[in-house]
């Protein structure tokens, strides 16, 4: 997401050089979704510049591999896992989280396999899974299996939150784009381990947008004065507003929890003028 052509120029300088874009989205946001691992396993060079470029209090929420997760179903891919994680060892402490993303054919009948493969998975990190099947969310059977199989390794069920964006007939291009390729999830707002995961899309208007998270704000507030670290993503449509939105939600939540620590000062597009 560092990269995207909207910000460059307009919320991040521009141009900068490959290696610095990171470091320019790391003075918006202290936390990035890691999706393009889940097209192709990065060198272990190019993941050492990521960590050069952010805090070691930076935190990346990482996508398994498709071929872990959808093509081979997390059976027989202990050679793709370990090539995987070799690669985010530059990381260390900034890979917050590996995320499992399973597909919309995971079902509760496949509640098995996954729970083969939880137990199977290195110790020495934190997991997070996201199933985007409604039994999941409809039964409460199935969800209660669900939080079993995660209760194993303490991993956390990833809520993927799309009832705004659904709530009325698209309104832009990027809404229309949207509602043909976003799952249609409903809200979950449960927290399982001290860590959980949110992942919030809302509209190109941002203050249908804010309306929508209200929800998850009182959440995160009720969160923290428990003790848990959220991380929290926000998404629109077409993603322009996207920074300007997730520094917004920081500070409502701040407003009510004042011992959170700000965010930092964004990097300049520009250079400083005297005028």
């Amino acid at each position: 997401m560092w990269t995207h052509a909207p910000w460059q120029g307009r919320l991040l300088p521009h141009p900068l050089a490959p290696r610095e874009r990171l470091r320019a989205y790391a003075t918006w946001c202290n936390a990035v979704e890691g999706n393009t691992t889940f097209y192709a396993t990065p060198s272990r060079e190019t993941v050492a510049t990521w960590a050069e470029q952010t805090s070691p209090d930076f935190r990346f929420v990482l996508k398994l591999p498709k071929p872990i997760t959808h093509e081979r179903g997390l059976g027989d891919v202990g050679p793709l896992l370990s090539t995987f994680l070799t690669a985010m060892e530059p990381l260390r402490e900034r890979a917050h989280t590996f995320w499992i993303q399973l597909p919309p054919s995971f079902s509760p009948a496949a509640l098995g396999t996954l729970g083969s493969f939880l137990r199977r998975l290195p110790r020495e990190h934190r997991y997070a899974v996201e199933v985007r099947d409604r039994t999941f969310f409809e039964n409460t059977s199935a969800a209660q299996a669900l939080e079993r199989a995660l209760a194993g390794i303490d991993a956390e069920w990833i809520t993927f939150d799309t009832t705004v964006l659904f709530a009325q007939r698209p309104t832009s291009e990027a809404e229309s784009e949207a509602w043909l390729k976003k799952p249609r999830m409903p809200r979950r707002v449960r927290a399982l381990t001290a860590n959980p995961v949110v992942r919030y899309l809302g509209r190109d208007d941002p203050e249908q947008t804010a309306a929508g998270w209200r929800p998850w704000a009182d959440a995160v507030v009720q969160w923290l004065r428990e003790g848990r670290s959220p991380t929290v993503f926000l998404h629109t449509p077409d993603n322009a507003d996207a920074l300007l939105l997730a520094r917004r939600f920081h500070d409502d939540v701040r407003a009510r929890v004042p011992d959170l620590e700000p965010l930092a000062e964004p990097m300049p597009v520009g250079p400083p003028t005297l005028f």
